[in-house]
């Protein structure tokens, strides 16, 4: 098996867009409550990807006003993104099914 690296913050960001057009926070929010504050995510973590994945065609940023009349960025789950999504989810897959074997094998182990 080919050694993989797995860059699941970007994963976790697409598949967060694929649902709705978000704001940063809202999607930091959002992520926290979706895996039970698991992922708590820090904006200085965040806004690197989101430029990553609009600098790459993956997601498009566009301006909004809020009700509380705030502006305030939004991002878009672009065509591209939704294919990188699908890449991403079948390569997670993928590795969180070799690392289940692994401790698979490992159950009946007496390690003490």
């Amino acid at each position: 098996m080919k050694k993989q690296s797995i860059d699941h913050t970007k994963l976790l960001v697409l598949s967060l867009l694929a649902g709705e057009d978000m704001y940063g926070y809202q999607m930091i929010v959002e992520l926290g409550r979706r895996s039970n504050r698991t992922f708590e995510m820090k904006e200085g973590t965040l806004y690197p990807v989101l430029h990553g994945l609009e600098k790459d065609g993956y997601v498009e940023a566009y301006q909004q006003e809020a009700p509380t009349g705030r502006v305030r960025k939004y991002y878009h789950l672009t065509r591209k993104g939704g294919a990188a999504l699908k890449t991403e989810e079948k390569a997670w897959e993928a590795y969180s099914g070799a690392v289940n074997a692994v401790l698979r094998s490992s159950a009946g182990l007496n390690l003490a």
